[in-house]
């Protein structure tokens, strides 16, 4: 008979739920995690793992296509197929999600499939029928209805994406993020509607292998969230390569054709667009997944579609946490992972220090890359801090020229009272990986001064990250 009395269950299995999971049992609690879907979530199965994939395979096709003739190489004709590129996706998303089944079985954890529903008192009812409905992969599961119940219960449920009023996700001819990554064919033209991390990602994935890609975003620059220098950057890259970017520009129709998408759009100037496009993509941002999980029956309040949390990811209700996506934004796997061992360290008892909220990085895996951390140029400055700003151009930069990638910056935000690092903005090659020295630096509250005397290795990108240090103290080097 299938044991039902637990420490902690967990409802979801994505990066915020598998992670809280094994922190609990870590610490020696008896856990289970359930999963509707497959164990590692959105992010593993449909989000951040195989669009990067994607987009990996999208850096060789652009190589190959661009040319390589001034490198010594010479490339004859270069076939490209989308679909091949999605199914590497789906076989690197499989082993990521293997990977956490052994995590599991290495913990002695209990993965129970089905949907996770609160049904008050600390138990939790289990439908197998019901999945969240992610792309095409979304099977129902089987087996009986069961009750299970522990002291101690956190919620994981994720996000989904978002429609808009006048475009419907279909799936056929309008696309969300989960069938993008995963397409049956190749379409000669898609329209992006949303200029966020995921639509400039498939924006390049797509440009890449040869379709023709408009961007539509209602706001006044892509990546509307980072440093202006950033957008526009990234903006110009784009338009480079034969991308058309709206900005400023509103959907306000969308025909669904048997052939395709006719897009009516209001641009900035007031003039009336039509675009035409084989498919279009939906990126217009995710919504918390907080419908049928039982709130309203264990009384767990929400607000704005979130639930309601305090630093320890306790919400009003006691024994109910709640982390990652369905909790507050940002909605990014990273975030959540780290409130998911906060949760389970407050379960335990041990003294925890919450998440700094205002060091969390972004990155948009687009080439080129671009990453953050910590405040904008003019967030800095409606805050009332006296700043300083560094800039280092990659053209300058020795490792970035060998590589042909001298497109971006690395720029330091600095506060001239205390040398704070207030901002960091990266944009060109590894960015992803560089932006970590930044939120190891915030967390350590290291100076630009530190910054530079760090010594990093010659020849490397990240010999940028001194210079814009150098920049915003006046004193560059190699500018």
């Amino acid at each position: 008979m299938a044991e039902n009395t637990f420490d902690v269950i967990v409802i979801g299995g994505g990066p915020g739920g598998y992670v809280a999971a094994i922190r609990a049992a870590q610490l020696g609690m008896k856990v289970a995690c359930v999963e509707a879907q497959k164990l590692g979530g959105v992010c593993n199965n449909w989000g951040c793992i195989p669009t990067k994939a994607m987009l990996e395979a999208a850096n060789y096709a652009r190589h190959l296509t661009e040319g390589l003739s001034d490198f010594g190489i010479q490339v004859g004709d270069v076939k490209l197929d989308v679909t091949q590129a999605g199914k590497r996706a789906g076989t690197v998303a499989d082993q990521g999600s293997k990977g956490v089944a052994y995590l599991f079985k290495k913990h002695k954890i209990e993965h129970i499939q089905g949907w996770g529903r609160l049904a008050g008192n600390g138990k939790v009812e289990i439908d197998p029928s019901k999945n969240a409905g992610h792309g095409d992969e979304a099977p129902a599961g089987k087996g009986e209805k069961r009750t299970i119940q522990a002291k101690n219960i956190i919620i994981a449920t994720g996000s989904r994406p978002k429609s808009l009023p006048v475009l419907k996700i279909d799936g056929d001819r309008v696309w969300s993020s989960d069938h993008a990554v995963y397409p049956k064919a190749m379409p000669k033209s898609l329209a992006i509607v949303g200029a966020g991390a995921i639509g400039m990602e498939f924006a390049d994935v797509y440009n890449s292998f040869g379709a023709k890609v408009t961007i539509i975003e209602a706001l006044d620059r892509v990546l509307p969230n980072e440093d202006k220098e950033s957008s526009a950057t990234v903006e110009r890259s784009f338009k480079k390569r034969g991308i058309d970017i709206y900005t400023g520009a509103r959907l306000e129709k969308a025909e669904i054709g048997k052939d395709g998408v006719t897009l009516t759009v209001k641009t900035k100037d007031g003039k009336t667009e039509t675009i035409q496009a084989e498919r279009v993509l939906s990126a217009v941002g995710r919504a918390p997944i907080i419908d049928d999980i039982g709130l309203e029956k264990a009384g767990v309040k929400t607000d704005r579609g979130f639930i309601v949390v305090d630093e320890f990811m306790r919400t009003n209700v006691p024994g109910i946490y709640a982390i990652g996506d369905c909790a507050r934004p940002p909605l990014l796997a990273h975030k959540a992972s780290h409130e998911g061992v906060v949760a389970a360290e407050a379960i335990a008892g041990k003294a925890t220090h919450g998440v700094d909220y205002a060091n969390i990085p972004s990155v948009t895996y687009c080439h080129p890359e671009v990453a953050s951390v910590g405040m904008t140029e003019d967030q800095a400055r409606e805050a009332g801090y006296d700043i300083e700003v560094g800039k280092f151009p990659l053209s300058a930069n020795g490792r970035a020229r060998t590589a042909g990638e001298t497109e971006g910056f690395v720029k330091v935000i600095r506060d001239k009272r205390y040398s704070e690092i207030l901002g960091a903005h990266i944009v060109g090659p590894h960015a992803s990986e560089m932006i970590a020295e930044f939120v190891v630096g915030r967390h350590l509250e290291t100076t630009a001064e530190e910054l530079d005397r760090a010594m990093h290795p010659h020849p490397t990108i990240s010999e940028a990250i001194a210079e814009a240090a150098l920049a915003s103290l006046g004193r560059p080097l190699h500018i």
